[in-house]
């Protein structure tokens, strides 16, 4: 379990955990779950066109992510934010099934993107990964006083001069940058599941936003450490196991601190 092709597997899952949990707490402060979920479905259809065009994957679904980030800050300025991110879902799903079905290796290409495959995770992939994590790093920590403003208290915010739109759209191109590289790893349909999951269970045990990050990301390990595991042992999808931990720290949060 610790050896051989598994090493890339527990590299980039805990790569994977530190940036969903500290991306993660922001977008359930900012009651973004929404976007986390669709966003995704955008950068599956960019590692579908990259399978079907032969392009490095992480390109793919780095490139479509960030397009689905602006179109939803962009079209959601001038409507309604719920309509512009169901339509980035939608077109996400629809974009990346055409893509598929042009493949030869259509049923397992679109098990493992919606899904997750983090045992097919490639040593050319670990730079990528660490690259995008430091790049989301890097934004968060630009981001992190006028993102909390707006996040948590907006009027004060715009008050002293924090855009809504600016802070809106730099915020989402961090999560498609996430989002990038955790599709290949818990898959489109439930990477929302460990970026909303492990934040929200961290939220229940503080209301300090710096150790509720802490807490965050440690839960976000524990969850994929664990699923790691879980999906060697008994061969179930690690998105399974993901999904159900963090649901399951979420709700034991709730209760134990309600």
């Amino acid at each position: 379990m610790f050896s051989g092709f598994m090493t890339n597997a527990w590299i980039v899952a805990t790569i994977v955990a530190v940036i969903a949990g500290v991306v993660g707490f922001f977008v359930v402060l900012r009651g973004s779950a929404f976007p986390a979920h669709a966003i995704p479905n955008s950068a599956f259809a960019g590692a579908a066109a990259a399978n079907v065009f032969g392009f490095n994957a992480l390109l793919g679904l780095a490139g479509f992510a960030a397009a689905a980030a602006v179109g939803v800050a962009t079209l959601g300025r001038r409507g309604r934010h719920d309509v512009a991110t169901a339509l980035a879902l939608v077109m996400g799903l629809a974009i990346g099934a055409v893509f598929l079905s042009r493949s030869q290796e259509y049923e397992p290409r679109l098990f493992a993107l919606l899904f997750g495959e983090v045992l097919g995770v490639s040593t050319t992939d670990l730079l990528p990964v660490a690259g995008l994590a430091l790049a989301c790093i890097a934004g968060i920590l630009v981001l992190y006083r006028p993102l909390l403003l707006s996040s948590a208290v907006p009027q004060i915010g715009e008050a002293r001069g924090v855009n809504p739109f600016r802070i809106e759209l730099a915020f989402l191109l961090v999560v498609a940058a996430a989002t990038a590289m955790t599709v290949p790893v818990v898959g489109a349909l439930l990477i929302f599941s460990l970026m909303v999951g492990a934040p929200a269970a961290a939220r229940s045990l503080t209301n300090r936003p710096p150790v509720a990050i802490i807490f965050s990301v440690v839960i976000a390990l524990l969850t994929v450490w664990v699923a790691i595991a879980a999906s060697y042992t008994t061969n179930w999808p690690i998105g399974f196991f993901v999904g159900t931990i963090s649901a399951a720290a979420y709700a034991a949060g709730r209760i134990w601190f309600k």
